[in-house]
């Protein structure tokens, strides 16, 4: 009982204190920051997207029952165009906790488009981000970066170990 407060607790403590436009924007310079340092060709792709969204800091946790929420911001030509939060429910065998960053870049108009149309996308379901694979020295799957949306996930820590999209719910919030 103890551990699903616990649980509990950690779920709701993002969502507890919601950032600040501020916040959102250091951190989400810190990352691309460090994205630009583990991804050899990171830069360039990025210049070729249409649109960047990041999420700093996604945290998961789950004991039986999971849960993941973080909160972000849309980049085009460089510039914060809106603020998103993600969130992912799941069950299954899971124990543990982890903080995750990760960098959804949209390679093409339509692509973000139908992004911006929905009114909560949902990774999988509304549009399918391609998990781009990062090989020794920081090198790209040259396949994955010809998909209209492509995904990486880094700075994994923690006991829990899940790297995909599937299943998150993105919606843009008002900040």
């Amino acid at each position: 009982m103890s551990t699903l407060i616990l649980l509990g607790g950690l779920f709701f403590m993002p969502a507890a204190h919601a950032a600040s436009k501020a916040e959102i924007d250091a951190k989400v310079k810190a990352t691309m920051t460090t994205f630009y340092s583990q991804v050899k060709s990171g830069k360039e792709l990025a210049q070729k997207s249409v649109a960047i969204l990041v999420f700093p800091e996604v945290f998961k946790a789950g004991f039986g029952v999971g849960g993941e929420f973080g909160e972000g911001a849309m980049l085009e030509h460089g510039k914060t165009t809106g603020y998103y939060n993600t969130a992912a429910a799941s069950i299954g065998l899971q124990i543990g906790a982890q903080v995750k960053s990760q960098v959804i870049m949209f390679m093409t108009r339509d692509a973000l488009r139908g992004f911006k149309a929905s009114k909560g996308w949902k990774a999988g379901v509304d549009g399918s981000v391609a998990l781009v694979t990062v090989g020794a020295g920081g090198d790209v799957d040259t396949e994955t970066v010809k998909d209209p949306i492509i995904g990486f996930i880094f700075s994994n820590k923690g006991l829990m170990y899940n790297l995909t999209f599937e299943g998150s719910k993105i919606t843009r919030v008002n900040k």
